[in-house]
């Protein structure tokens, strides 16, 4: 146990009460209201109105704040809804109870019975009638005036962080109501909530490293799932039309202000659609999102106000590299002049990349920086989409979309390619790169191929990066800020690197 000298201090107090009969850890404590109802109730009753009022309430809650003066005192108890002022004097309570609440340190559990109340300031109160000792607190709190201010510290002790900065709880509470209006849309429009599997035998669905493990009583080589589309999809296979998931993905990447290696991914895919539905559904979506938890379709992030309201702006991805990345017209056609862009620009063409990766990376330099209000980058080409299914029109382009806010991107969708042959030969081609030194390429999944021979109907999928969708609508600049506990490099290392 780490030990210093107000920590002792502190276990020296556990000793005494130990001695005087008093439990500093007991287990019988119930409550009545919480915090946030007591306001409420008595929110409109002036000094006058409740004097005389004996009605009682039991509440519990972290001491974060005590002032005494002779014979009284006040202190302010913390619960899950909010903090409520207790006044307590040497009167009202027997002499054990007021000097145990007197004695008490910040951070301490406690347990008041009292009744409402106003002070000659206006603030109301709950004057205590019985206190109790519920949890003895040996680490003291942050410093009372600056809080939990060091960044580093607040991540790898997120629990002190929530205790001491009221915002950053209130980042988490959004996040909670975000993922659960997610929830009931899709439920709302007769998709079914479905889970698939965490690890998988082989690393398919994205274009990403996998983290590897081992199953021991089957001597098995697995990877923790780095996308859940391929069995989503054997479920459209299956019969259900519509579904969705809510859950985590892992990818086995470097960390910084945008990625997490564990991080919350919604799919959904939705049969006899297409990607153009998809891109409907989306803006609806996000605008009833920012109306919900913003109160208004128009959310201000990093001082820039971003609009939520429908329709949002289309840009072929070829046509994003002139329009809006800047660069010359001949970089759309000729690999030579791609390549020497990319070179100027400290981008390293591999030797296994064709024309449409490279204008991957180049989107990514010049481009996705540009994208600020809600963007759908379309008509992506088929090298670089395994799974999307042609245009019909054009079928060297999918119909794939992904949508940018903020120069990052949020959500990446597309009608299905549901014609097993095609899929094959996408899956040989992905084998082919990987050949040639492609990591992130896709391995040849057979069963899926398989899958697919039984019949998947004409179906749009899309998936949603959750954690970079709360940092828009809570105004977070880091990914960090919006997961409760994001992998850190080890300690003394610099956390934003």
């Amino acid at each position: 146990m780490k030990t210093s000298p107000l920590i002792n201090e502190r276990l020296k107090k556990c000793e005494d009460l130990a001695e005087a009969g008093v439990p500093a850890y007991p287990n019988d404590i119930t409550v009545s209201h919480q915090a946030a109802e007591i306001l409420e109730k008595f929110a409109d009753l002036d000094r006058d109105a409740l004097e005389g009022n004996t009605e009682t309430f039991q509440v519990a809650g972290r001491m974060m704040s005590s002032r005494h003066f002779g014979k009284a005192g006040f202190a302010h108890l913390k619960d899950t809804s909010g903090k409520i002022q207790i006044f307590f004097e040497k009167q009202g309570l027997s002499e054990e109870e007021f000097k145990l609440f007197k004695k008490s340190d910040i951070g301490d559990f406690y347990w008041v019975e009292g009744s409402p109340m106003r002070t000659k300031t206006g603030e109301l109160s709950l004057r205590a009638h019985k206190v109790r000792l519920v949890t003895k607190a040996l680490h003291p709190l942050p410093e009372k005036w600056h809080g939990l201010t060091d960044v580093e510290q607040r991540y790898r002790q997120r629990y002190v962080d929530l205790i001491v900065n009221d915002q950053v709880q209130e980042v988490f509470r959004k996040r909670s109501q975000i993922v659960s209006q997610i929830r009931n849309y899709f439920i709302e429009r007769n998709f079914l909530e479905v889970e698939t599997p965490m690890m998988h035998g082989m690393a398919g669905g994205a274009a990403a490293r996998p983290f590897a493990t081992h199953h021991n009583a089957l001597d098995l080589e697995l990877y923790l799932r780095i996308a859940p589309e391929l069995y989503l999809k054997r479920l459209v296979v299956g019969g259900f039309e519509r579904v969705f998931e809510l859950n985590r993905n892992f990818r086995n990447e470097g960390i910084s202000t945008q990625h997490n290696p564990e991080f919350t991914m919604l799919e959904f895919y939705q049969a006899y659609a297409r990607h153009e539905d998809l891109m409907k559904l989306t803006e609806d979506l996000l605008a009833k999102l920012a109306l919900n938890v913003c109160g208004s379709e128009t959310v201000t992030y990093q001082s820039q106000e971003l609009s939520f309201k429908a329709p949002f702006a289309r840009v072929p991805f070829e046509e994003s590299l002139v329009e809006i990345g800047g660069l010359p017209k001949e970089v759309v056609t000729d690999l030579a002049a791609a390549q020497q862009v990319a070179v100027e620009n400290d981008i390293k063409p591999k030797a296994y990349e064709g024309l449409a990766a490279l204008h991957a990376a180049l989107i990514e330099k010049f481009v996705e920086p540009k994208l600020i209000q809600p963007t759908f980058i379309t008509d992506f080409p088929a090298a670089i989409s395994p799974l999307a299914r042609r245009n019909d029109q054009k079928p060297e382009y999918t119909e794939r979309f992904e949508l940018y806010i903020a120069g990052r991107e949020i959500a990446n969708g597309f009608s299905e390619l549901n014609d097993p042959v095609d899929q094959e030969q996408r899956f040989a081609s992905q084998m082919d790169a990987k050949a040639k030194g492609d990591v992130e390429a896709m391995p040849f999944d057979e069963d899926f191929v398989e899958a697919l021979m039984y019949g998947m109907p004409p179906t749009a999928g899309e998936g949603i990066g959750i954690d970079r969708l709360v940092m828009l609508l809570t105004d977070q600049a880091s990914i960090r800020d919006v997961i409760a506990f994001p992998l850190l490099k080890p300690k003394g290392t610099n956390p934003e690197s």
